[in-house]
């Protein structure tokens, strides 16, 4: 297995490149491709070690196959990329070439797909996550009009058990009533950002039992809502209770709001048995921001989000908002 001090494989220049939805029996090679890729980049000595056993590609294939797409060369899958739908906002990633074709064009054609998406479904705005200190991955976005903009921090505190009494219940708890539960969460995102809805997300941990969402109350209405997951085969990994999306209702209350769900995600987490929490804020969400770090939050790694427009989007200081766009 080749790291990133290996003497490079020669470039090949005789490439033939097609792009097309990734199949479920491609998944294997798919997420080997990932690991590989990343590790690589990251200098790691074991590349196909990253991520440990946390899952991205075959958690994001199921929640939308159609939106999951392979670049192949005789048939052969040597990259991948996956689009999210958040109904106004939509983001990619994880983009990943196999290293022996890295700086071949790959990269151009996983992102016609994306664009193909962006267009089809009007996003109002797009983005990604990507390292802050990669000229070439930044150079490449921007072709495609994604600017950098905010820092986002990645960032996990040691779960603990809070004490504090909350309302919060969780999205499996619903016997029935789930679509009113969808709407609930839909108005609650309405509120940051018009048209933002993360069903898909909330759905695709229920169906696929990577977790659960859960749902803060204020006496009979939702105050705000967490997508989590949880453990080995999600994308939170052993051990780890891992936010994808959460945010509070906009308006008076939302600063307090948005500290009852981080203390209602802890202990969610602890009800799991996690051992950590783990969760990212855009800096330009600089309430929010200050407000995890006084919870005891630590920045793990830092990345840039580009958007496209280069526009904040929901990326304001009054926004009680958690995700990352990775």
């Amino acid at each position: 297995m080749e790291t990133a001090s290996t003497t490079p494989t020669p470039k090949r220049t005789d490439i033939k490149i097609s792009v097309r939805q990734l199949r479920e029996s491609e998944l294997a090679t798919a997420d080997h491709i990932t690991r590989v890729a990343f590790g690589t980049f990251m200098g790691l000595a074991d590349p196909a070690s990253f991520m440990g056993d946390t899952a991205y590609v075959r958690t994001r294939w199921k929640a939308d196959p159609a939106s999951a797409f392979a670049a192949a060369t005789d048939d052969e899958i040597v990259g991948s990329n996956f689009v999210a739908n958040w109904g106004s906002v939509g983001f990619f990633g994880p983009l990943a070439i196999r290293p022996d074709l890295w700086d071949q064009g790959v990269g151009k054609r996983l992102m016609e797909p994306v664009m193909d998406c962006f267009d089809r479904w009007r996003t109002q705005h797009a983005g990604l996550f990507t390292f802050a200190h990669s000229p070439k991955h930044l150079s490449l976005y921007q072709k495609y009009g994604f600017f950098p903009r905010f820092l986002t921090a990645l960032l996990s505190k040691p779960v603990q058990a809070s004490g504090h009494a909350l309302t919060w219940t969780k999205f499996s708890d619903a016997s029935d009533g789930a679509s009113g539960l969808l709407d609930a969460c839909r108005a609650t995102t309405e509120t940051v950002f018009e048209g933002l809805d993360t069903s898909r997300e909330i759905q695709a941990v229920a169906d696929q039992e990577l977790g659960d969402t859960v749902l803060l109350w204020s006496e009979s209405n939702l105050s705000g809502f967490a997508v989590c997951h949880c453990g080995a085969g999600t994308e939170a990994g052993s051990g780890v209770c891992y936010v994808k999306f959460g945010v509070v209702r906009s308006g008076q209350g939302a600063e307090r709001d948005f500290n009852r769900l981080l203390y209602a995600c802890e202990e969610f987490a602890a009800a799991q048995g996690a051992s950590r929490l783990v969760l990212g804020v855009n800096t330009a969400r600089e309430n929010a921001y200050r407000q995890v770090l006084a919870r005891g939050f630590c920045a793990d790694f830092l990345g840039v989000s580009m958007a496209r427009p280069n526009q904040a989007g929901y990326n304001r200081p009054d926004v009680y908002l958690i995700d990352d766009w990775r």
